[in-house]
């Protein structure tokens, strides 16, 4: 059986590509920042799969050069998932740049040197902004400029990561595939809705966020990025490409906020903040600064290459959205009546 390294194993996505491998018949050995953890991630993949004794983990630091070389050992690929994410801009931008950079060239070099032939690396569509002007269209050739104006440390941190990511494997003829989804959302493996994905369906869901910012991208379906994630271990097509994993056209956050107000979320607001209210907070709100590079812009994915490589049809927008609303949901009602 193949044993893949899985970095960030107790994220949104991390959690799902661990479930996706167990089901495609992989071991798995998760990467945490720390073991504590084990009990509570492996009690989350059993409701799920049973692992079959086929889940092991690994304590591993982004910023630590400690146990990398020991975690890849009996590995045969190594799936990168674990990157930092802070919705505020951080004061230092190099709290995000630095351990996304680092953590990429640790996995890198450890793989290189176990003698690993394929590494699978969890980028962004934030990586594929050009000059982030807006109106984009993009496709597997497209970068986003660090030096653009509205460049946020978090795209800056994306972008640097998976540039990295390519120098070190051209140099050292390593097969690398590196995954871009969109903003990503779908049901929760966990009862954790403290990530981005969750808590913003929390706080349409619940009424507190009343107004949605102007902005159009193709958006991706958790289950899909896993799908993929997996599928590129061995695919010898997608040995060398930039996959974007996605919905087929982009879609705005109003189109979410309609699609749940008329399936009967009835706390959901349907308005849209004006471009200059949200440019004007910015000044003010790390949170709002953070949206500045979307606000009052459409980005187009082109996901045509994906779907031939991995004769792949992404979930509809409409199922996404409401298999997050509907998780997100029970997750709370199960809160509720556990506090009560």
């Amino acid at each position: 059986m193949k044993k893949v390294l899985l970095t960030g194993v107790s994220g949104y996505i991390g959690l799902h590509c661990a479930v996706e491998l167990l089901k495609q018949g992989y071991a798995v050995k998760g990467s945490i920042r720390n073991l504590s953890k084990a009990e509570s991630i492996t009690n989350a993949i059993k409701n799920f799969i049973d692992p079959k004794g086929n889940l092991e983990f690994c304590e591993l630091d982004l910023l630590k050069d400690n146990g990398w070389d020991e975690a890849v050992s009996d590995c045969d690929f190594v799936m990168h998932v674990a990157s930092p994410f802070f919705s505020k801009i951080p004061k230092d931008e190099n709290e995000l740049i630095k351990p996304a950079v680092e953590g990429t060239q640790r996995a890198l070099r450890a793989a290189h040197k176990a003698g690993i032939k394929r590494v699978v690396l969890t980028s962004s569509m934030v990586a594929m902004l050009g000059d982030i002007s807006g109106d984009e269209n993009i496709d597997q050739g497209s970068w986003t400029k660090v030096d653009a104006k509205n460049a946020t440390a978090y795209l800056k941190s994306k972008t640097l990561a998976e540039k990295s990511a390519w120098e070190f494997a051209k140099a050292n003829n390593i097969e690398l595939v590196t995954v871009h989804p969109g903003p990503v959302y779908g049901p929760s493996l966990s009862n954790d809705l403290s990530g981005e994905s969750m808590t913003l369906f929390k706080r349409i869901i619940t009424g507190e966020l009343k107004q949605m910012i102007h902005a159009s991208i193709n958006m991706s379906d958790v289950r899909d990025v896993a799908k993929i994630h997996v599928m590129a271990l061995e695919s010898e097509q997608a040995n060398g490409q930039r996959v974007i994993v996605s919905t087929e056209k982009a879609h705005s956050f109003l189109e979410i906020t309609r699609l749940l107000k008329s399936n009967g979320f009835e706390k959901v607001g349907t308005k849209v903040a004006p471009n200059f209210m949200v440019k004007l907070l910015a000044h003010f709100n790390s949170e709002m600064k953070g949206m500045l590079p979307y606000v009052g812009k459409k980005y187009e994915g082109d996901i045509t290459r994906t779907k031939k490589i991995f004769n792949w049809n992404p979930i509809p927008f409409e199922k996404m959205v409401l298999d997050t609303a509907q998780s997100v949901n029970s997750i709370l009602s199960s809160q509720s009546r556990n506090s009560s």
